[in-house]
């Protein structure tokens, strides 16, 4: 096992000079027990909307508090896949997905617009998330269907990823993410979670890993290596057992650092 490089070349708790601004994300309206004290902290959350997790009733009350907060309000659709919480690998018909995805956006749209809100992007989850980033079939079922009913919004894809730019070259805007609490392969994708290792428990190397991210736009990978990683958003995943404390250590550590938490811009 690859030495953890958990301080990753920074002190988290140095004060530095670095004036810069990162969107802090966080995925909600899953079922967890903390979703009000993340949206308090964090500028853009991702509402499950039906597909892994989530139905009516928790959009409306993710959407209500992200209302409250101040914070940007994207979709979070998926496999339809409850039972594994879309965090399994599928290949189900493209047509299908297709129309689960739109399914799954318009109705969080229509529950947005109900609650006098707006949606400002779209972000997959899970399997999705993660085969669409690096297979073409799936990452253009993703741009059609958000080209079809809501081409004014943001993808938030995995940054470096061959998706981000197949979604700008059909014209969408992109949200490049990375993650305080996952690890990395070489090639820029994340460790699959069925590797033990795959998600970061310890939140002093979330820090320090968030940290790196934006103040040197690199991160070690699993085998030691360094990649280089552009990324307007971190995002920590809300049904997470460390959440809430991850967040909190970011915000300190950004406050620390003079890093502003701040939403992307509204492309809509």
């Amino acid at each position: 096992m690859p030495e953890r490089h958990t301080n990753l070349h920074t002190n988290p708790h140095a004060h530095s000079a670095y004036q810069g601004a990162i969107d802090l994300n966080a995925d909600l309206g899953e079922g967890a027990s903390c979703d009000e004290q993340i949206l308090a902290l964090v500028s853009s959350a991702n509402i499950a909307c039906g597909g892994h997790a989530g139905d009516e009733d928790s959009m409306r009350v993710a959407v209500q508090l992200a209302q409250q907060y101040g914070v940007a309000i994207g979709a979070h659709p998926s496999f339809a896949d409850k039972e594994n919480f879309g965090r399994k690998i599928q290949a189900p018909p493209y047509d299908h997905l297709a129309q689960d995805l739109r399914d799954q956006i318009i109705t969080l749209m229509r529950i947005t617009a109900e609650q006098g809100a707006q949606l400002q992007h779209i972000k997959p989850h899970g399997a999705l998330y993660n085969q669409a980033a690096f297979d073409p079939v799936l990452a253009d079922i993703v741009i059609q269907v958000m080209q079809e009913i809501a081409p004014q919004l943001s993808l938030v894809a995995l940054a470096g990823s061959p998706i981000v730019a197949r979604a700008q070259a059909a014209g969408l805007h992109v949200i490049s993410e990375a993650f305080a609490d996952r690890r990395y392969r070489r090639d820029g994708s994340l460790v699959p979670r069925s590797q033990p290792d795959a998600c970061i428990e310890n939140t002093k190397e979330a820090v320090a890993q968030s940290l790196q991210l934006i103040e040197s736009q690199q991160l070690y990978c699993d085998d030691g290596s360094i990649i280089k990683v552009q990324a307007d958003t971190i995002c920590v995943h809300g049904d997470g057992s460390r959440a809430l404390a991850t967040i909190q250590a970011l915000r300190r550590a950004f406050d620390e650092r003079g890093i502003q938490v701040r939403r992307p811009a509204c492309t809509s």
